[in-house]
């Protein structure tokens, strides 16, 4: 089957097949451009009338980090301490005021979500979560380990860093080189006919 997918075989491994969740990372830095390059290919697929909700807030070190592990679940502190950076993956629910830029042909979707927040979160958070897959790919298509983790305090985490603003918590991912014992073993996957039906 692996000859009807068009990727090439090393990108494919990249990107799916050997892609797995660093658990250690070395001390090698992460630059800022390569940081700039992973959202400069993670901003192109679609979300829903061009919304683009995902927000990103980059963490290295010192008291930022100090103040981010205090707000993530246990088992994921020493990790998170080592990763050269730290992306808080948030959607935010002012998105709407971007409309009339990234959606002129109905700029006035942007007064009609004014005044509705639970409509608001709703689109941000599900749309911001379809990003973040992109998102994830394009940091192991910059040639780096992510570590993705949903086990920390949202409401504390966005009290921390997001109280002046709009945006809500939805991933917190570790990016790096993936350092020694960096992978638990693969766990099975699901078969095609335990997922797919044909109506």
């Amino acid at each position: 089957m692996t000859d009807l997918i068009t990727l090439h075989p090393e990108a494919r491994a990249q990107l799916f097949t050997d892609a797995r969740t660093a658990n250690t990372f070395t001390d090698e830095p992460v630059s800022d451009e390569q940081l700039r390059a992973i959202f400069e290919l993670a901003k192109y697929p679609p979300t829903a009338a061009n919304t683009q909700p995902l927000r990103v807030l980059y963490i290295r070190d010192g008291e930022p980090r100090e103040r981010l592990l205090t707000h993530l679940n246990e088992g994921n502190r020493a990790k998170t301490a080592s990763a050269p950076v730290v992306a808080v993956l948030a959607a935010d629910t002012d998105f709407h005021e971007f409309i009339p830029r990234v959606f002129p042909i109905r700029a006035q979707m942007r007064d009609a979500l004014a005044g509705d927040v639970q409509a608001r979160e709703r689109m941000a958070r599900f749309n911001a979560t379809l990003q973040i897959g992109y998102w994830l790919l394009a940091v192991r298509a910059a040639g780096l380990a992510a570590g993705p983790m949903g086990g920390f305090d949202a409401d504390g985490l966005d009290k921390e860093f997001f109280a002046d603003n709009g945006w809500r918590s939805v991933l917190v991912v570790n990016i790096g080189k993936p350092g020694p014992d960096a992978w638990f073993p693969r766990l099975p996957r699901l078969d095609y006919d335990d997922v797919v039906r044909h109506a």
